[in-house]
């Protein structure tokens, strides 16, 4: 279970963990059908047959009529993932499951289903889980003692810090940008996004599209300093827009 404040990095982390993880299965079976990690996100006021729906999607599976019932859809995806061989479940988002209503009791009594019907390894990411109420009663202490907690925070203005710049610098696909320029003003990016992975991403983001927008292919300390401040980064709304889509994407 991955737990921490908003921006610091908990889904970033489960997606990496996941790349990591399938380009190891991919370098140790070459040319398999396997699907070693799967994706998905807890649906917001979700239902068991949501959830199900959500294992599907990732899968692939034909569109999946109304005339299937809630069973009919998790048996197909069980039998898939045993079939692919999956052996690493992502669930994000897993604080939007509300242990105080019926339907995130179903949510969380299918979700045990799937954990014990697989011969997989479950991850959770979500937002101050401990807080959130999804360890109390019977069902979250069930949850809770299946788990180890990690908490995400603000990276230290370390090596570590300047590595993570290295990495999301090595993404941009800017014509004329000068490598190393951001590893350079790891300082000032610590100092502008206060050490939070996500605030981080979206300056690197503003700012590339800032110097996409100017013809100029590179990214400065003068289109850092000009990009919207994400010092403060107060939670997103339940509708907000989708971001914009990262360099690396161009």
């Amino acid at each position: 279970m991955v737990s921490g404040e908003w921006t610091t990095g908990k889904t970033t982390a489960l997606k990496q963990l996941g790349r990591l993880h399938e380009l190891r299965v991919r370098q140790r079976y070459p040319g398999s059908d396997r699907i070693p990690v799967v994706y998905i996100t807890a649906p917001p006021k979700g239902s068991p047959r949501k959830l199900a729906m959500e294992f599907a999607r990732f899968l692939g599976l034909p569109v999946i009529g109304p005339r299937l019932n809630t069973i009919d859809v998790t048996s197909a995806a069980c039998r898939v993932l045993i079939e692919a061989r999956t052996d690493l479940v992502l669930v994000d988002e897993i604080h939007l499951l509300n242990h105080a209503t019926i339907a995130g009791e179903d949510l969380s009594d299918h979700l045990k289903y799937f954990t014990e019907h697989l011969p997989a390894t479950c991850v959770y990411a979500g937002i101050n889980v401990e807080q959130s109420g999804l360890f109390t009663d019977i069902r979250g202490k069930q949850l809770a003692g299946r788990c180890v907690l990690i908490r995400t925070g603000p990276f230290p203005l370390n090596t570590e810090w300047r590595s993570l710049i290295a990495s999301m610098e090595n993404t941009l696909r800017l014509h004329r940008h000068e490598p190393n320029t951001l590893v350079k003003m790891a300082k000032h990016l610590h100092q502008r996004t206060g050490g939070m992975i996500g605030s981080l991403s979206h300056l690197i983001r503003a700012s590339a599209i800032s110097a996409i927008l100017d013809g100029g292919e590179r990214i400065t300390r003068t289109t850092v300093r000009t990009s919207a401040s994400t010092t403060a980064v107060s939670p997103p709304p339940v509708d907000a827009p989708a971001p914009c889509p990262a360099p690396a994407e161009r």
